[in-house]
């Protein structure tokens, strides 16, 4: 099995559950449950890539404090292979309303900074020794770029709620091969995929929450990938990851584009039927299992 370098995206994150998104109006809400965990992207990736066999190694940035030290403890539990940098301004939280439906307030209420003493040695051997790296839009990850634009590796990155033209995004899209996003601030999805692929991407993902996902390759293959809408929606967050960590895994082990996609939404249904970044259900096994479930059969000669 090839290896992967994970570059950026663990934060604090404090999650509150409601039947619906607040209104545009004032109000006290007596009761609401809530819980206090490890979130962001990377981590997201990290510990489904784990759950499902793949050796991977995350790259990331936390304060000298006590969420980072929470974040460090989740990983370890975890059994992520991880190493980190100090940002001096401390470790990235989020707040995150939830509803009902798996909608979502994001609120970051601090975030990290530029501002980091790279340790660019480490860097270095970690994209040297990676099979595939995953860029994550993190802002401090941009400065990591040049040091493994060196190694001619195959590039994923996930634009999440990207908009089809923020610059923000640019570094992070040139220097990518293998694009995913979601359509949530993106309803002419369909033009920014073709543009990506007339830039000579190898593919492009984006996802629509419950209405699927879409992919688009150089060869021309377009693929619609139905959600699996039978897992019962407990928490969404980390579903995004989930589906691209699931993809990636089918990719890894050479199955069709049409099995990775359908590995991916197996990967996203059972992460929203947790309220962790990946369910403690989820392996190798598991998957082929809720695959064979849904009716999606693999060439199980090609899975290592």
């Amino acid at each position: 099995m090839k290896k992967v370098f994970i570059i950026g995206g663990t934060t604090f994150d404090h999650i509150v559950y409601l039947p619906e998104l607040p209104g545009n109006k004032a109000l006290t809400i007596h009761k609401a449950s809530f819980q206090e965990t490890i979130g962001s992207t990377g981590a997201g990736k990290a510990i489904n890539l784990t759950k499902l066999g793949v050796k991977n190694t995350l790259y990331s940035v936390l304060g000298d404090d006590y969420y980072g030290k929470q974040i460090e403890q989740n990983l370890h539990e975890n059994k992520i292979d991880f190493f980190i940098d100090i940002d001096p301004v401390g470790t990235e939280r989020h707040i995150n309303i939830m509803d009902d439906e798996g909608k979502r307030i994001s609120m970051f209420i601090t975030q990290s900074s530029e501002s980091i003493n790279y340790n660019t040695q480490k860097i270095d051997a970690a994209a040297k020794d990676a099979d595939i790296i995953v860029l994550n839009i993190i802002s401090y990850c941009r400065n990591v770029i040049p040091i493994i634009e060196k190694y001619n590796k195959p590039v994923w990155t996930d634009l999440h709620d990207y908009d089809g033209s923020n610059s923000y995004h640019n570094d992070f899209i040139r220097a990518s091969q293998f694009i995913h996003m979601s359509s949530d601030n993106l309803p002419d999805y369909n033009s920014v995929m073709e543009r990506f692929i007339n830039e000579g991407k190898e593919l492009a993902i984006c996802t629509h929450a419950k209405k699927g996902a879409t992919l688009l390759t150089k060869d021309g293959i377009r693929i619609e990938q139905p959600a699996i809408l039978s897992y019962p929606m407990i928490d969404a967050n980390g579903a995004g990851d989930s589906f691209f960590s699931g993809f990636l895994y089918g990719w890894m082990n050479n199955q069709s584009y049409e099995k990775c996609m359908q590995m991916g939404a197996v990967c996203a249904g059972v992460c929203i039927n947790s309220k962790k970044l990946a369910s403690d259900l989820l392996s190798a096994d598991y998957l082929k299992t809720e695959l064979q479930r849904h009716g999606f059969f693999l060439n199980q000669n090609e899975i290592k």
